[in-house]
């Protein structure tokens, strides 16, 4: 890096902490200013988001969420609690819980951001075309199995094999 570039040097979450709770405490900013290696333009702007904390505009633009992280986590519990439970299923609960509607889809979208998918309960197993096959002769009566061939049966139409099997 050349010379005349200046250096930037970001605070950790920790030192930031810090200095917003001096300030909270009432302490002067000028104090721990000159403890630490921070400018006085990122202190100012630390100083004036503990002073504004939830006017500031960093905190409040875009629009509102519709859940807190306290339901999010709810919603993901609930998943986890019981696994066949549908999204509807499992937003029905969390309105009823928090008194605020939440939709079905919300709750499918937090789902898959905690890494669950797919909130379709398993009713049955699903049947291969075997079991299909079998479950449509189980109720078959006598005259229809009178029509079946059997595996068994052999034909013969020339005169090679010698045998007529039926």
């Amino acid at each position: 890096m050349a010379n005349n570039q200046s250096v930037r040097r970001h605070l950790d979450a920790f030192t930031r902490g810090r200095i917003i709770g001096k300030l909270e405490e009432g302490r002067s900013g000028q104090v721990w200013l000159q403890s630490s290696n921070c400018s006085q333009h990122r202190f100012t702007t630390l100083e004036t988001i503990s002073n504004y904390r939830n006017s500031y505009p960093g905190f409040s633009s875009g629009r509102p969420r519709g859940i807190t992280p306290a339901n999010h986590q709810y919603i993901v519990l609930q998943a986890r609690r019981n696994r066949r439970q549908t999204a509807g299923e499992i937003a029905r609960h969390t309105t009823q819980a928090t008194g605020r509607p939440i939709s079905r889809f919300t709750v499918a979208r937090r789902l898959h951001g905690g890494g669950l998918f797919a909130r379709r309960p398993v009713r049955c197993v699903p049947l291969t075309p075997a079991h299909r096959r079998r479950r449509r002769r189980r109720n078959w009566r006598d005259n229809e199995w009178r029509r079946v061939l059997c595996d068994e049966s052999r034909f013969s139409l020339s005169s090679d094999s010698h045998r007529i099997l039926i």
